[in-house]
């Protein structure tokens, strides 16, 4: 064991408060006194000159002293430290924050009016493009609408603090709406607000102060994570972009009245760490004390951020700008979050907030937990003492809060940790306290792997001039393997450029899960270069190095640069006069470095580095045979006068000598380690991990040398392990000619067949031997595509279950896609050479095939990544999938607008539309663009696909916007579904296939409604502000009929109808049913499972349809009414007249009462009623309506019973219900050509009449479009149906006989079939009243259709 200092055995004390940052105002708890004119920097002045506030905004919130008392819990602004008073706060019982912003937005947009008008608002009416969904903007064009939300969470949820409406304000994000000039403006207007609304409530009572949370978001960029996936060193934003634009952003918050400054959402840390530098310039300049709280959001159950950091590296990572409370946000619920919350718990020193979502999302994109449900999951963050705040993300609303609040009272908040001796916390993907590291040795000592330094390996320097770059991450992977638990990235050489180098390799490296779990160090003789590649690093790594030679002067400068990106540092124990060699001069150096870094820079202890400088041994001079002793002394002089501070070394330099021989090298830095670290204290070393040995492992007789050599024992030593050296180098040689021993072969993944070897190198990243193994397959398939189609497509599917299981995470998962993507690269030439063979064999040259020429190609096929979203492995794969398959694909890249998609659509004129996604927020992009199509009549296809999306998303949200049989939306599974979705809708199969879907996602629409416990419905007056409007001056009502009145129906014979019967309903009253591409009559005929029992089934049909016929024992009668109508003067019911005398005298004979829907919808669809069909008085509008029935059936049906012939007996019901179908089909044509005549050159077959191609509708009461069987009645009594043919009204208004059918017949070409869904009460009384109908009576009828429970 090492030898502990006496400064090491610190008792932990009790923590009285955060940890605080080092700026006077925080040591000294300076109140911020909230006068913001009077910080002048010329940084935020410039910000303020740009602004484009239109009058000049109020930037003091300074209140009178005398405001409110001055005890605890009253708080004045400027009067009061609202440092002390948050600790206060939050160690007296556990503090509220708001829920989220986003779904308030939503939630309103629902109950009013909230489209592109309304977000662009009267200042921004011309705006160049479109502005929806941009939310902060509202807190300037509808400021009521935010301020009300804001002031919803302080009066109902009860929060302490809320946060600002700008959770996307800065210039990075608002780029996706060309309005980067009005960030100040959005900020501060967003900050002025909540201002506002925290005043006004804190007013009411001063014992409940509110507080002002800036949010600052993570932005939609990231700097961890490239955005190619062929290059890992893409970024599409610099570290430096983002501090400025987040330096902006806050100095609007500032200005608008923040108190307090959250980082929120972290989905890559770097990102953060820009946010948390740009808050610390402000600070800096402006001398103020405004507590910084720090937001993560770990993606999945993995428990990582999307970069792929643990919670306690995000912790270990940002730690260093003392934030007052740090915790979890967004992503999970507070069920799943429970793990990663209990180990953030139990690490962190500061306060600690949690606030989830509303549950894991659903299919939709929403959030299913209740207030109740939500504040039980968080419970067990309360019980367990491990929150001082707590609140709600994506979901929540004020409800959530209150009910969380009145959860939390009866719990005590977590009490900080005890304050203990202080640590080197250090981090990668994963963190590291370097103070309890062992090595694999067992040694308290920290492994920093040397491989990856130009200096310290001539493979890596070959590499690295050579530029690869892929090659070098394995040698950098390996020493992980072998133990290194730090990486040094060095890249210092002439003929190199060092910036670039070192940028390009963090780059790469930090997108490699295997290298960036553990911290980097980052080495160069060039301040410049580590500078640049710490600006790559999301974790916590140590800058290698800084020392006095810059002078006094620029060593504080670069040290306090170093302080600010939060990273540990070595310092070199090298001074204005040189280098220091001796103990005495390490010492000295070393000591007054310490104090300039603690005592005037205000550097942790804990995070410097001294290297005192490892110099070679057994030179043969004499004034170097001293190094290793005066190396170790001064490493315990050092860590006993320099309290905290660790101890590195180059270990390599000591045996510098003796290169070439690694056994006698490794057996002396043996010994020196063993003594440096157990007996002086070293801590850290740059060493070769793979090689290093143990004391015990050490010969003898090199021991003794070694011993010798080191400590400087006998003037021979040097001598003596020449000799030892020589005696290693002839036994090396004896092995090279044959005399070494055999070689055991290894087992590995390499001698798995090659499906198996292309699977494990697509799930673990591998891209080392993709072109040899691809190769080898290729050999083995009969087409390159079916290795795409095979091993690969199985892999990623690997892949995708891993990831959706949190066992993968992004940064694997885009290294799987660059396997992928390679493999792919490689069979294209293949395929391209098959392509030009197959044109061959046709007979046709390959040198005239045009790429030009649509009549070569299948199909051309669009596709696009949404805006928003950088991700496209999965497009990719289908495009190549297609590709091979001849159809000519217009693949447009990554972040595609909806304009953009929609252009290139028009320019490339394609058949196809497909949109990928792997983000959650690309969904609501897809519903956007659904919605864009429909507006600008567009027909083609759209695709779904891509990792977040689903078919249940696809069919209730995207569908609504654009489906059709002609242009339908489907959801594509995967890459291997996309050849049969694409050659199914460019086939002639089409209308079947897309019939089969539609009524899949009908159905599938109707569960997730009926299943929907908080389903939103518009009030009976909002449903008709949002109603059907027929221009009936451009679209006027048909021409009146010709035969106006009652006419019976009974020259009608079987025989007439007969051409006209859909035989579908048919087989499904069998319950018989083909599937797709053998669905509809006649193909079901061909369906493997049912065709020979359908076809059966239809041939005895056919027979007892020719007995009926001849037998006469069935026969048709009906009667048709056609009528003046009119809309009513509320548009709600239609009137009909008997006569146009009786129009003009407004004297109605009959009154149908109509219902409208209410159910809210995914498209801006109106909400309908039957009566918007029908045009108001004042147009000669007319209305027709008919019963049609079967007789003879029940006598057929008595005779098959006394026959006991229950077959028969079915089957001639099912014809006489064939037969009357069709009737109604004839007869709606004889009204439309003939009777009213409006469509008297209609000239559609049977076919196309009843795929419903014709102009109008006849909806039946009682079914969809109006669900109340009461207006059959007003029918019967209209048409005298009864008296003339017979057909009447049971008790229940079920029609007899049975094979009965009645309808009204609309004739305006807007007419339209549709569902009226669920009613509420408010349009339940109205129609009632309108009916002279009793309510209760009116409920009974109508109960299956109410959305509320009968009293």
């Amino acid at each position: 064991p090492q030898k502990n200092l006496a400064y090491e055995n610190v008792h932990p004390n009790p923590a009285t408060e955060p940890p605080l940052p080092t700026s006077e105002a925080a040591q000294n708890h300076t109140p911020n006194p909230y006068r913001n004119s009077n910080i002048t920097h010329e940084k935020i002045a410039a910000i303020r000159a740009k602004a484009t506030n239109p009058t000049p905004p109020k930037i003091d919130h300074c209140q009178p002293s005398d405001t409110y008392p001055e005890s605890f819990p009253h708080f004045v602004r400027g009067r009061d430290s609202l440092r002390e008073y948050i600790t206060s706060l939050f160690t007296s019982r556990i503090a509220m924050y708001d829920g989220a912003m986003g779904t308030m937005i939503q939630n309103y947009a629902k109950k009013n009016k909230l489209e592109e008008e309304e977000y662009r608002g009267e200042r921004f009416k011309d705006w160049k493009c479109n502005t929806k969904g941009n939310n902060d903007q509202l807190s300037i064009t509808q400021p009521h609408i935010i301020k009300g939300i804001y002031k919803e969470y302080l009066e109902v949820g009860g929060s302490d603090l809320i946060g600002t409406n700008t959770f996307s304000s800065t210039t990075i994000a608002m780029g996706d709406y060309e309005m980067e000039d009005y960030v100040y403006e959005l900020n501060y207007e967003g900050a002025r607000l909540a201002r506002e609304a925290c005043d006004e409530v804190t007013a009411k009572d001063p014992t409940k102060p509110r507080f002002v949370v800036g949010a600052i978001g993570p932005t939609n960029r990231t700097g961890s994570i490239s955005p190619s996936v062929e290059d890992p060193s893409a970024r599409n934003v610099t570290f430096d972009e983002l501090v400025d634009a987040y330096f902006e952003q806050v100095v609007g918050l500032m200005d608008g009245g923040a108190d307090i400054l959250m980082v929120e959402t972290i989905f890559d840390t770097l990102n953060a760490k820009a946010a948390l530098y740009a808050i610390g310039e402000y600070l800096e300049f402006s001398g103020l004390d405004i507590p910084v709280f720090v937001s993560g959001t770990l993606v999945d159950q993995s428990g990582r951020t999307l970069s792929g950091q643990t919670g306690e590296a995000f912790y270990a990572s940002i730690r260093h700008a003392k934030p007052m409370c740090v915790g979890l946000n967004c992503a999970l619920g507070a069920k799943h979050m429970t793990p990663f919350v209990e180990k953030l718990s139990k690490c962190v020193e500061c306060f600690l907030h949690v606030y989830s979502n509303a549950g894991l999302p659903n299919a939709m994109g929403g959030y299913d937990e209740s207030p109740d449900d939500m504040a039980q999951a968080n419970k067990v963050f309360f019980e367990n003492g491990w929150l001082n705040m707590v609140g709600g993300c994506c979901g929540s609303t004020p409800p959530h809060i209150k009910a969380i609040r009145e959860m939390s009272e009866s719990y005590k908040p977590r009490k900080l940790p005890d304050v203990g001796r202080p640590k080197m916390w250090l981090s990668g993907l994963e963190d590291l306290k370097v103070e309890d590291v062992h090595n694999h040795l067992g040694l308290p000592f920290l492994n920093v792997g040397e491989r990856c330094n130009i200096s310290g390996s001539l493979r890596f320097k070959k590499l690295m001039m050579s530029g690869d770059y892929g090659t070098a991450m394995d040698i950098a992977k390996k020493q992980v393997e072998d133990g290194a638990h730090v990486i040094d990235i060095n890249v210092d050489d002439g003929m190199l450029d060092g910036l670039a180098a070192m940028q390009k390799f963090v780059k790469i490296a930090v997108t490699e899960p295997e290298v960036s779990k553990v911290p980097f160090m980052l080495d160069a003789s060039k301040f410049e270069i580590v500078l640049a590649g710490l600006k790559w690093c999301q974790g916590k790594c140590i800058v290698n190095s800084i020392s006095l030679k810059v002078g006094e002067e620029l060593f504080k400068e670069q040290a306090t640069l170093l302080k600010k990106h939060g990273c540990a540092v070595v310092v070199m124990a090298f001074d204005e006069e040189g280098q220091a060699a001796t103990e005495e001069e390490k010492v000295r150096i070393c000591k007054r470095s310490y104090d300039i870094l603690v005592n005037e820079v205000k550097f942790p202890p804990e995070d410097i580095i001294f290297d005192p400088n490892v110099l070679t041994i057994g030179t043969g001079m004499e004034e170097h045979a001293n190094y290793g002793v005066d190396f170790i002394n001064a490493t315990k002089t050092i860590k006993e006068i320099c309290p905290y501070v660790k101890i590195s070394g180059g270990i390599s330099n000591l045996s510098f000598g003796f290169r070439g021989v690694m056994k006698i090298r490794e057996s002396i830095h043996s010994v020196f380690l063993h003594h440096a670290i157990l007996e002086s204290g070293m801590d850290v070393g740059i060493v070769n991990a793979h090689e290093m040995l143990a004391l015990s492992e050490v010969e003898p007789e090199i021991k003794t040398g070694c011993d010798n050599l080191v400590f400087n024992k006998t003037p021979d030593a040097t001598d003596v392990m020449l000799e030892l050296t020589k005696k290693e180098k002839e036994r090396l040689e004896a092995l090279k000619n044959g005399g070494g021993a055999m070689e055991v072969k290894q087992t590995s993944w390499r001698d798995l067949d090659v499906t198996k070897r292309l699977e494990h190198a697509l799930i673990n990243g591998i891209s080392q031997y993709v072109d040899q193994d691809v190769e080898e397959a290729r050999q083995q398939a009969e087409k390159p595509l079916h290795i795409i189609e095979g091993p690969l497509m199985d892999g990623m599917n690997i892949i995708g279950d891993l990831f959706g299981a949190g066992k993968m995470f992004l940064p694997q998962v885009i290294k799987s896609a660059r396997v992928m993507k390679k493999a792919v690269a490689y069979l294209i030439p293949f395929m391209e050479k098959e392509k030009r063979e197959k044109l061959i064999a046709e007979g046709k040259n390959p040198e005239d095939f045009d790429e030009n020429d649509d009549s070569n190609f299948a199909g051309k096929v669009l596709m696009a990544t949404v805006k928003g979203d950088v991700h496209d492995i999965g497009k990719n794969i289908v495009a190549v999938v297609l590709g091979c398959n001849n159809y000519k694909v217009y693949d447009i890249g990554v972040m595609c607008s909806c304009e953009l998609i929609l252009e290139k659509a028009k320019e490339y004129n394609v058949d196809v539309i497909g949109l990928s996604g792997l983000i959650t927020p690309s969904l609501d992009e897809m519903v956007v663009v659904a919605k864009e199509m429909s507006k600008g009549g567009f027909k083609q296809p759209l695709l779904i696909g891509g990792a977040t999306t689903s078919k249940m998303h696809t069919a209730v949200k995207v569908s609504p916007n654009y489906f059709t049989l002609e242009h339908p939306v489907i959801h594509v599974l995967d890459a291997s579904r996309s050849v049969t979705v694409v050659s199914s809708l460019l086939g002639e199969n089409k209308e079947d296939y897309v019939t089969d879907i539609m009524e899949e996602y009908e159905e599938m629409r109707e569960d997730y409604y009926a299943g929907l416990e908080d389903r939103y419905f518009l009030t009976f007056d909002q449903a008709k502000e949002q109603k059907l409007v027929i221009d009936f001056d451009v679209v006027p009502p048909a021409p009146a009929p010709n035969k106006l009145g009652v006419t019976v129906i009974d020259n009608v014979s079987l025989e007439d109808v007969v051409p006209y019967i859909d035989w579908n309903p048919f087989f499904q009253t069998w319950e018989l049913r083909g599937r797709y591409p053998n669905r509809g009559y006649p193909k079901i005929f061909n369906d493997e499972a049912v065709g020979s029992e359908a076809k059966k089934l239809f041939d005895d049909a056919q027979k007892l349809m020719k007995e009926i016929i001849a037998n006469k024992s069935m026969y048709l009668k009906g009667v048709v009414g056609l009528f003046a109508a009119n809309s009513t003067e509320d548009g709600e019911d239609v009137n009909i007249y008997q006569s146009e005398d009786d129009r003009e005298n407004g004297e109605p004979c009959h009154k149908f009462c109509m219902l409208r829907q209410q159910s809210e919808k995914e498209s801006d669809d109106p909400y309908l009623s039957q009566a918007d069909f029908i045009a108001p008085a004042g147009y000669k509008d007319h209305l027709g309506m008919f019963a049609v029935s079967c007789f003879g059936c029940e006598e057929l049906v008595a005779k098959y019973e006394s026959e006991h012939d229950d077959y028969n007996k079915i089957m001639s019901q099912a014809l006489a219900d064939r037969f009357v179908e069709a009737f109604a089909e004839y007869l709606h044509r004889v009204i439309r050509t003939d009777m009213w005549g409006y469509a008297k050159d209609e000239s559609l077959n049977e076919e196309d009449l009843l795929k419903i191609k014709y102009v109008g509708v006849r909806p039946a009461p009682g079914y969809p479009s109006q669900p109340d069987h009461t207006e059959k009645t007003t029918m019967w009594n209209a048409i005298k149906a009864k008296e003339l043919a017979g057909i009447t009204l049971s008790e229940s208004l079920s029609m007899i006989p049975a094979a009965s059918v009645s309808a009204l017949v609309f004739a305006h070409p807007q007419s339209c079939y549709f569902a009226v869904g669920q009613v509420g009460k408010d349009q339940v009384q109205s129609y009632a009243e309108r009916k002279n109908m009793e309510l209760e009576l009116a409920e009974r009828w109508l109960s299956p259709i109410l959305n509320y429970e009968r009293d």
